[in-house]
């Protein structure tokens, strides 16, 4: 049976002829003809579908472009020596990538809209995950290649790889003079490029295409740790971006929570706040009454719970009520609506303290059918004081009452983590008992 099942998923059963599959990579390495012209119309078609932030356009750039041919005329090129393909892929990427910088680069500097719109900076910022995509893609494209049933996934592999984006962005960085866009799109180019060609190397090498040169060991170890080299150079800092942006969204996700507990405060309400994830930074607009300064501290030390920098919190009015400078009617509608707001907040808190017991139940009824040992469950939410400081923080509190000796630690351990993750909050307090409980 799993002989079979190799037989079934075995990609050599399918593989057209090596002469053809030759002939077929050679031809899409060629930038001449026809291949140089619809390399042309990709250019514009991308930049204009950039330039006025259409989806569709690009797409429609991405099926039309040629860029995919040298760059598996690289991989398969290295994968069988051939030296002479390696040069002319080579050359010809180059002319490639130079004509397609220049010509966007030309575009935007004479496009009257200027604006970096979401389809631009979506290819500023490449991470580990692009390197997934490339080479999952280029591996895509180049079994298709190789394979006697083809069928759309070609397109499919250019649309997901999007090489001529990249490119386009690039120019619109030197267009306008923002260099950081271009240095961010050309690195995605990159990342693209080397690993469609390394997958297009590796499967060449699975299927076992026929050397086209005669080479020496020395020759193929220089080969292979050039390919290593390039491999490093490129993925090293997408791994590094790709850090960086799981850290922005735990960021931003931590700031939603925040935001959640400051939104009505002594009279003022949050209006809306603005998030800089890479920089770390929160800026928090009130309307309302003017918050005094032992507020803002404490907004700023709240931070601290969601793992935000209280430094890191800007604090900014966007519209108080100066009482001085309105009529006595004015005076009291605004402290009217600041004690109904005062009230919703109390209010709130009165709901949530009341619902706090009913909460200890439906924690209890989840984790029983788990751990039967669990014998009875008690929630509160209560406030921690420390030092001498007069700042206090919320801590919910889950006592369990267990039969004497009946879980381990690493079990006491697992619902610990367990009842964090159900309440979204690290500084929960789990506590285990065996001490009988008396009913009254």
């Amino acid at each position: 049976m799993f002989r079979n099942l190799l037989t079934f998923i075995d990609l050599r059963n399918e593989v057209e002829d090596y002469e053809i599959i030759h002939e077929e990579i050679e031809r899409g390495v060629m930038f001449r003809g026809t291949n140089f012209w619809i390399l042309a119309f990709a250019i514009v078609v991308a930049s204009v579908g950039l330039n006025i932030n259409s989806p569709a356009v690009v797409i429609g750039a991405m099926l039309i472009s040629p860029l995919m041919g040298p760059i598996n005329g690289l991989g398969y090129s290295i994968a069988t020596y051939n030296f002479k393909l390696f040069r002319s892929s080579l050359k010809n990427y180059g002319f490639a990538v130079l004509a397609s910088i220049v010509a966007s680069t030309l575009y935007f500097a004479i496009s009257p809209v200027a604006t970096a719109h979401s389809e631009l900076l979506s290819r500023t910022s490449p991470t580990i995950y692009d390197v997934m995509i490339a080479l999952f893609g280029g591996l895509a494209g180049i079994v298709a290649i190789s394979s006697k049933m083809k069928g759309n996934v070609i397109p499919g592999v250019a649309i997901a790889t999007a090489l001529m984006p990249p490119l386009c962005t690039a120019g619109y960085g030197l267009g306008t003079g923002q260099y950081n866009f271009f240095f961010g799109a050309f690195y995605l180019f990159t990342i693209n490029s080397v690993f469609i060609a390394l997958a297009a190397l590796m499967v060449s090498r699975f299927l076992r295409f026929p050397i086209r040169s005669i080479v020496d060991p020395d020759q193929k170890r220089k080969v292979r740790r050039g390919v290593l080299v390039i491999i490093l150079i490129t993925i090293l800092p997408s791994i590094y971006f790709g850090h960086q942006l799981v850290q922005n969204e735990k960021f931003g996700q931590n700031v939603e929570l925040f935001t959640k507990n400051v939104t009505v405060l002594g009279g003022a309400y949050l209006v809306r706040h603005e998030v800089d994830k890479r920089q770390r930074k929160v800026n928090l607009i009130y309307g309302g009454k003017t918050l005094s300064d032992s507020l803002k501290q404490v907004v700023k030390k709240s931070g601290e719970i969601f793992e935000i920098d209280p430094e890191s919190i800007i604090i900014e009015q966007g519209f108080a009520l100066d009482e001085s400078k309105v009529s006595e009617v004015d005076v009291l509608r605004n402290r009217f609506n600041a004690l109904q707001n005062d009230l919703l907040e109390a209010g709130t808190r009165e709901d949530s303290l009341r619902n706090a017991p009913l909460f200890g139940r439906k924690l209890y009824n989840e984790i029983h059918p788990l751990y039967p040992e669990i014998l009875s469950c008690t929630y509160s939410e209560t406030m921690l004081f420390k030092d001498s400081s007069t700042v206090s923080h919320p801590v919910s509190q889950v006592v369990f009452r267990i039969a004497p000796e009946s879980l381990k630690l690493a079990t006491r351990e697992q619902i610990q983590e367990w009842v964090r993750a159900r309440l979204g909050r690290n500084n929960t307090e789990v506590i285990f008992t065996e001490t009988p409980f008396k009913e009254e």
